[in-house]
């Protein structure tokens, strides 16, 4: 008789994980006992307040710093155990869009989404040629290739830089603040951008942002760090219909909650020696 037992479905490791992860500068803890997932394929936005340690992340997932206490594995591999030559490598595998674009203001356009070409591969420059006018054209800016950095416009520049990011085909795209400091056409195209391009590579994207409605609208999870931890965490759907105060005063732009407008101050009536205070 025929053994019919189906074989097991290898298990598939997400793309980023943090298992447990701390880091801090002395005595300054930015994360304390991070643990979070990248599934693969998805688009994972981390949002919450300014110095909650939402880039931190990014820096230990590309390997600039590590981590004190935990886990940061690509892959399924340690990136903290990886020597100078493997980081490099895992590096190939991961694109970065920095805030504003970070150009370089002496090269062309073109020549900006070649670099990472020429630096890191042996190609013929006819091949990187076509190379970088797909990217190009993939952001709309194949007619702006001899254009300098100084001749495009800031939601141009943030486009030229998303060309540079897909240049290697990484597996992993991480975006610092994507949407800061465009204009609401600008803004749309930057969102629809990433959710095309991570549909349409089959890449896995890692959102920092602090822009709620146009990161929800491309957001498959959500994550929500504050005071170095994760506050909360969830589909955008659920994130706006949560409860949790910090969200609720993140999404709906309240002045005051968790994060107060005041900073601690001495009493008033000490400060300004009003009646009642000290003479």
């Amino acid at each position: 008789m025929l053994n019919h037992t189906l074989a097991p479905i290898p298990h598939t490791p997400p793309l980023v994980e943090l298992r447990g992860v701390s880091f801090g500068y002395g005595d300054r803890v930015i994360i304390e006992d991070v643990s979070l997932t990248v599934p693969r394929g998805k688009v994972v936005a981390l949002m919450g307040t300014s110095g909650g340690g939402k880039t931190t992340v990014l820096r230990l997932i590309g390997g600039q710093v590590k981590p004190q206490k935990g886990q940061v594995l690509f892959d399924g591999v340690d990136i903290a155990a990886m020597d100078r030559t493997e980081l490099y490598a895992i590096r190939r595998r991961m694109g970065m869009l920095f805030q504003f674009g970070a150009l370089f203001t002496d090269l062309s356009v073109f020549d900006n989404v070649a670099f990472p070409l020429r630096e890191h591969t042996r190609l013929s420059e006819e091949m990187i040629r076509d190379l970088v006018l797909m990217k190009l054209d993939a952001v709309g800016l194949r007619g702006a290739r001899d254009l300098m950095p100084s001749q495009v416009s800031g939601g141009m520049a943030r486009r030229v830089a998303l060309a540079r990011a897909i240049a290697l085909d990484p597996d992993l795209i991480m975006y610092d603040e994507p949407f800061a400091g465009l204009d609401p056409i600008s803004m749309g195209v930057a969102a629809r951008l990433i959710r095309q391009l991570n549909q349409a590579l089959g890449v896995t994207s890692l959102v920092v942002s602090h822009d709620v409605d146009e990161t929800f609208l491309i957001a498959d999870h959500v994550v929500f760090l504050a005071n170095g931890r994760i506050a909360a965490q969830g589909t955008p759907a659920e994130m706006r219909a949560t409860d949790d105060p910090l969200v609720r005063q993140f999404v709906d732009a309240e002045g005051d909650g968790p994060v107060r407008f005041h900073y601690p101050a001495a009493d008033v009536a000490e400060d300004f020696r009003l009646p009642g205070g000290r003479p």
